[in-house]
């Protein structure tokens, strides 16, 4: 009788036993199968949400960087051009795409998490993020509450009820000017003061067309506005005061001319939709006058309107490049209409608070040497921003444009220097810039 060794040779099952180990055996096979296709379902699911999410961002993408429409919009001629055949590709990895990585942990917590994802307050954290991550300190996310409140419906002014001009620098709003008489006077709000919160918000940076809206108010309406004063219009603190105003309705002179020996004179103290008609009126006016030179004041004005801006100085300037605009689609050029209406000398006063298409109106003049420029260096703002409803509610605001000058010289964040400087003298009632204007428009007449 043999004896099997177990050292030697495996037991073998007897019969009943092994029929229950293929059995399980085959279950378990089949398990893995079952395992496996579900997985590679899961997979090709996935791979097509993503693909349909790479797609739609993608067109989307298109459809915001496409900065024909907006170019056109500024006034400037455009072409058809050729499609880049060697755009990147549009298909998105993990590696360079910001919502295909998005996608990917928002599919784990849905697949895994035990908690729900707040989808309205991931959308503003999120969103606010990314466009913080940009390093355009006018870039920003508004949510569908402060965007319908604040943003949609933008004034066309840069004033309100208050007394008050304003102005933007790093995404806040701050007073450029301040009227005299003005319940803003009264309160001691002064030039340079920057606007932290309207009726006790102070959740989010306040934008210029977010501060013009929020005053907006019917005459006698109360408003508390908390005000912070810096040292300069780039510090990130200051001296806190709160006021409480009344709204009315002020109407501020925008384009003021005299004659002065000779020298006529021009402040411009916004471009608005009329201001090259307005000093169109004030240059023949002048001349009628007996003016041999003029001096055109653009101190303190925030911008406004860059097709006024490109006629205003049109007016002055036969023929030439008047401004450059870059985007993402490239540059374009406004050239000079050829309407000019006279060729006497002149001299283009700026300082600190000179802004935007201001700057553009001085680098314009300048740079044709059309106008000797006086007074200190402008605020270097020279960007375009756009606004962009949402499908899914609220908005963003972004750069979409530089402003260069007509010899390709930057703006933003550097400004247009003054061929002679020329600075007030603090507690002074003399305006030494404007004397220093006019006695240089004299002796170049």
């Amino acid at each position: 009788m043999a004896i099997n060794d177990p050292s030697t040779s495996p037991a073998e099952p007897p019969v009943g036993e092994r029929g229950r180990t293929k059995r399980a055996f085959r279950g378990r096979q089949m398990a893995t199968a079952t395992l496996r296709e579900r997985m590679r379902n899961k997979r090709i699911a996935r791979a097509m949400v993503g693909f349909i999410l790479v797609v739609v961002a993608f067109a989307l993408g298109f459809l915001v960087r496409n900065q024909v429409a907006f170019v056109a919009s500024l006034g400037f001629p455009v072409e058809e051009s050729v499609p880049n055949t060697q755009s990147k590709d549009p298909l998105k990895s993990t590696y360079n795409s910001v919502s295909a990585r998005i996608d990917e942990v928002e599919m784990l917590l849905s697949d895994n998490s035990m908690e729900e994802v707040n989808l309205d307050e991931a959308t503003t954290k999120m969103l606010g993020a990314l466009m913080e991550s940009t390093g355009d300190p006018y870039a920003a996310y508004f949510d569908p509450e402060r965007y319908e409140t604040y943003i949609k419906e933008a004034a066309q002014r840069s004033y309100a009820g208050i007394g008050v001009l304003f102005s933007e620098t790093n995404g806040r709003a701050y007073a450029i000017d301040v009227f005299g008489g003005s319940v803003a006077e009264a309160a001691d709000v002064r030039q340079g003061d920057i606007v932290l919160a309207i009726d006790g918000d102070r959740s989010h940076n306040w934008s210029m067309g977010e501060v013009v809206n929020a005053l907006a108010r019917g005459d006698g309406d109360q408003v508390v506005i908390t005000w912070m004063r810096p040292s300069t219009l780039d510090a990130e603190k200051g001296t806190e005061f709160t006021t409480t105003l009344e709204t009315h309705v002020y109407e501020e002179v925008n384009v003021t001319a005299s004659l002065d020996e000779g020298v006529g004179y021009i402040r411009v103290g916004q471009i608005t939709q009329n201001a090259a008609d307005l000093v169109r009126t004030a240059v023949n006016d002048l001349t009628a006058q007996g003016a041999g030179a003029f001096v055109l004041d653009l101190r303190d004005d925030p911008g406004g309107y860059l097709t006024q801006a490109v006629d205003i100085a049109s007016l002055f300037i036969q023929s030439g490049v008047v401004v450059q605009v870059e985007t993402e689609s490239g540059t374009s050029s406004k050239t000079a209409s050829g309407e000019t209406i006279t060729a006497a000398p002149l001299v283009v006063l700026v300082n600190e608070h000179t802004t935007s298409a201001a700057e553009v109106l001085a680098a314009a003049l300048q740079d044709n040497q059309r106008a000797v420029v006086v007074g200190t260096t402008t605020r270097g703002k020279g960007s375009v921003q756009v606004t962009r409803e949402l499908t899914f509610g609220g908005g963003v605001r972004y750069t979409a444009a530089y402003y260069l000058t007509p010899l390709g010289h930057e703006i933003n964040g550097v400004g247009v220097t003054p061929d002679i400087l020329a600075d007030s003298e603090e507690g002074s009632s003399i305006d030494t810039p404007l004397m220093i204007a006019l006695d240089t428009a004299r002796s170049l007449s």
